[in-house]
């Protein structure tokens, strides 16, 4: 039995897949096999992957029925009988030494549930400004410990760049089929179940950037479905039981946040804003009150909801100057 199985779904992707999968087959690490799922392609994608199957004894050709991303996913990962199971992306490029050294991640840290890598994202003509930022901050997210801190800003790993243990796949039932991204959805439920995930400090896949990417034409990876998992995901753990919270942003994404906390029953009692044009009015039945004043929040989880570049940090800053404590007193969740 190997010890690596790397998952990879593909549809219509005869033009990138060739060299996603020579990519795997020519890792430092050779102890692999590479299922490959063609989800009902109506291009030449199986015959690429059957071609390199009749060279490459480790690569495993799936036929799929064109059932979509999780049920490709599950359907390979039916026969990923391996410790380690690497996702890896149809129009992706893996750095040759990627999965050795995300095996080093999880074996020096067994607490690790899976592991992702910086990403560059390619080609650079069309990359633009949102998913540069993303980029720029999931790169930081270094240790389990910031992966945890920014756990409910965005998915804190690139699916594509994850190596997940089959065991804590199995713990949390694998890949989830719903309105929402099953990639965000599988690390906030391994999460709760207290298992850790970190980024190995070095890029490790070309990540490619294109207008048909499923985070763009897909309504399941739309902001309000993350907003959904975010305040489901409160709504199961920190928050349980609680029907107060603070909000720090009465702008368009605390509203929005406020209307996906009410779903589970949890309304805001305060809103603390920069804004002195809204300091003072009523939004969504409750109070704006100037950030000067977070004391008031005291005794309520505050979650921060500001959206703007640049904010998050300031605001960290701020609260940490009136003694409140990330995670323990507040949490980031834009």
């Amino acid at each position: 039995m190997p010890r690596v199985a790397v998952l990879l779904p593909a549809r219509d992707a005869e033009a990138t897949v060739r060299a996603a999968a020579v990519s795997i087959l020519r890792q430092s690490f050779r102890d692999l096999v590479l299922v490959a799922v063609d989800d009902g392609s109506r291009d030449g994608t199986l015959g690429v992957l059957e071609a390199l199957a009749s060279r490459d004894r480790r690569v495993r050709p799936v036929r799929g029925s064109g059932e979509g991303i999780v049920g490709a996913l599950e359907r390979g990962l039916a026969l990923c009988d391996a410790e380690v199971v690497v996702r890896m992306d149809a129009d992706d490029v893996a750095w040759p030494r990627r999965i050795e050294r995300q095996l080093a991640a999880l074996d020096a840290d067994p607490s690790l549930a899976a592991v992702g890598s910086r990403v560059r994202l390619f080609p650079r003509r069309r990359v633009a400004g949102g998913m540069a930022r993303y980029a720029a901050w999931l790169n930081g997210l270094v240790t389990p410990e910031l992966v945890a801190r920014d756990l409910l800003v965005e998915a804190p790993l690139v699916h594509p760049a994850s190596a997940i243990r089959r065991e804590a796949l199995a713990q949390v039932g694998g890949w989830r089929d719903g309105d929402f991204p099953e990639d965000y959805d599988l690390w906030l439920r391994l999460a709760a179940a207290g298992r850790a995930l970190t980024n190995v400090p070095e890029v490790l896949l070309d990540w490619r950037e294109s207008p048909g990417r499923l985070t763009r034409t897909d309504a399941r990876y739309a902001l309000s479905r993350h907003l959904a998992l975010k305040a489901a995901w409160l709504a199961e753990g920190p928050l349980a039981g609680r029907r107060e919270v603070a909000v720090w942003g009465a702008g368009e994404t605390g509203r929005a946040f406020s209307r996906a906390l009410a779903v589970h029953g949890v309304h805001v009692a305060l809103f603390l804003e920069v804004d002195r044009r809204k300091i003072g009015r009523t939004v969504q039945g409750a109070p704006v009150v100037s950030f000067e004043e977070a004391a008031r929040a005291r005794g309520l989880p505050l979650l921060v909801a500001v959206g703007a570049a640049g904010a998050r940090e300031l605001i960290r800053a701020e609260l940490g100057r009136q003694g409140f404590e990330e995670i323990r007193d507040y949490r980031c969740v834009a």
